[in-house]
């Protein structure tokens, strides 16, 4: 990590505007926020440039459009060097199921969110994992049941960012 990147109460006001509505158009945002649209994209650009926005992605509602399962796996590396990690993370990053991939400390090393269409295809891309010797010594499922809620949102007032 980096030093945090200096933003005042405005940049989290576009912030906290854009991750709820991230289809308005620059004018809806100006005045959202209380800038002038020339100003307003200004701003965005910055935030873009200085990488604090990534990007505006669209929200799918992938129950939509057909059947898949969720599983979070938790993943122990047997060799706790830097290049074991990055070997076990470059193999991971290549399968477009593996969402999302965190590297945890506690009982195991990862955690990896996995989105597939059935229990079978989850199956192979956990067996394809291991096939890979990429030095997993435990490999442990969870399978999602349901999601009561989920927020795509930072909670950038209750964390006190941006005043």
């Amino acid at each position: 990590m980096g030093p945090a990147v200096s933003l005042d109460r405005l940049d989290f006001k576009l912030l906290d505007h854009l991750q709820r509505n991230g289809h308005c158009s620059n004018v809806e945002l100006a005045a959202a926020v209380g800038l002038s649209p020339s100003p307003c994209l200004a701003r965005v650009k910055r935030l873009l440039e200085v990488g604090v926005l990534r990007g505006f992605e669209a929200d799918i509602a992938i129950e939509k459009l057909g059947e898949f399962i969720t599983v979070f796996s938790e993943i122990t590396i047997g060799e706790h060097r830097r290049n074991s990690f990055r070997i076990f993370e470059e193999a991971a990053e290549q399968l477009p199921e593996i969402t999302e991939c965190y590297n945890v400390s506690g009982g195991c090393d990862y955690i990896l969110k996995i989105t597939a269409t059935s229990m079978s295809r989850f199956s192979e891309i956990r067996d394809h994992l291991i096939e890979l010797d990429v030095g997993i010594i435990k490999f442990t499922t969870k399978i999602v049941l349901r999601k009561p809620f989920a927020s795509r949102t930072v909670p950038l007032r209750s964390l006190k960012l941006g005043g």
